[in-house]
């Protein structure tokens, strides 16, 4: 669909340098997905890995994200190894709802309420970032934190659009509950991609 230089604005990496390429296609349907133009897999046009990777090295950075649309209904192996070739490092943000494929260094989970995750995400995700639209879901946030395994980071980050009543919330229960920590979509705060 697109793919750009700027810095990553949640979880883990905010506020690194990442060159980003979102993949057209999405299955999943989250109403208040900030990218509903990246659904329909046909509206995008086809871009060989060749030329990803050569914008990513052009770009400087040593660290590309690949996200959607959903990521995961793509066959990645090529773009991550032709990467990883190119010595940047891969990170994934997927909500987990079809297979993994690709060689990655960071796994970014945020699992959705309109899809079943895949069982295997809870073993593989470097990062598991729960979207926090209603106080109910942060008790869906902890019914799969108890199946994450141990070495990953738990983020709760308010839905844009509710921040302001979700914010005071979600510090709240993270003062209760240490395991989690905030994210916030600083890129929109900055007013970046």
């Amino acid at each position: 669909m697109e793919h750009f230089l700027t810095l990553q604005g949640e979880g883990f990496h905010s506020g690194r340098a990442a060159y980003f390429i979102r993949l057209g296609g999405c299955d999943v349907g989250c109403v208040w997905c900030d990218v509903k133009e990246s659904w329909d897999v046909n509206a995008h046009p086809l871009v060989s890995v060749e030329s990803l990777v050569n914008s990513v090295v052009a770009s400087g950075v040593d660290y590309a994200v690949i996200t959607g649309g959903e990521p995961c209904m793509h066959e990645l192996s090529e773009l991550t190894s032709e990467l990883n070739k190119a010595g940047i490092e891969t990170g994934i943000e997927t909500s987990g709802t079809s297979p993994l494929t690709g060689d990655w260094h960071w796994i970014c989970v945020s699992p959705k309420k309109f899809k079943a995750l895949r069982p295997e995400f809870y073993d593989h995700a470097d990062e598991f970032k729960v979207i926090v639209c209603n106080k109910h879901d942060l008790q869906w946030a902890e019914e799969h934190a108890e199946k994450i395994n141990g070495d990953c980071r738990l983020y709760l980050q308010p839905e844009w659009d509710k921040q302001y009543e979700m914010l005071p919330l979600i510090i709240e229960y993270i003062k209760k509950h240490s395991k989690w920590q905030l994210s916030l979509q600083t890129h929109k705060y900055l007013n970046i991609p």
